[in-house]
């Protein structure tokens, strides 16, 4: 594996096709082209041995005191491996070097941002979030059981 890098313009369609590969199962949501060019400075990736796309994290910022951890995907071939908890780490230090106070996330995956220095969070904390869902799919928030996390970066 290569060190964690910021993604390139030549990375978009990896991006969005690895993130989307997790989007029917509902674990991640979808993501077009459109939207990791327009986050391509927020995005930080891990690539093989021969520079292949094989897990990415991004920034979405609601305001300049929050931000949101989106777009978590490892490639399965590399679970297992502590990609996703990299990944976390690589986010939780470009927010905080973007002086944000604090991060959330939306996930399935407890344990993991637990591991992480996150705390279960109340959703309805960030009404903000609500109204994304709601524009992005209105079953979206009630889907399945994800859960809310946060972090102090202050």
């Amino acid at each position: 594996m290569r060190p964690l890098s910021p993604a390139h313009e030549y990375d978009v369609p990896a991006l969005a096709a690895l993130n989307n590969r997790f989007n029917e199962a509902g674990l991640t949501l979808p993501r077009t082209e459109a939207f990791v060019e327009g986050h391509l400075d927020d995005y930080r990736v891990i690539r093989d041995d021969d520079g292949h796309v094989v897990g990415c994290v991004c920034l979405d910022e609601y305001s300049p005191s929050l931000v949101e951890l989106v777009s978590l995907a490892v490639d399965p071939a590399h679970h297992r491996k502590g990609l996703g908890r990299a990944l976390i780490q690589a986010a939780v230090d470009l927010a905080r070097r973007r002086g944000y106070p604090e991060i959330f996330a939306v996930s399935f995956s407890d344990d993991l941002f637990q591991r992480c220095g996150f705390e279960s969070q109340d959703v309805t904390r960030y009404p903000e979030k609500k109204r994304r869902y709601d524009r992005v799919s209105a079953d979206e928030w009630t889907v399945g059981q994800k859960h809310c996390f946060a972090r102090r970066l202050a």
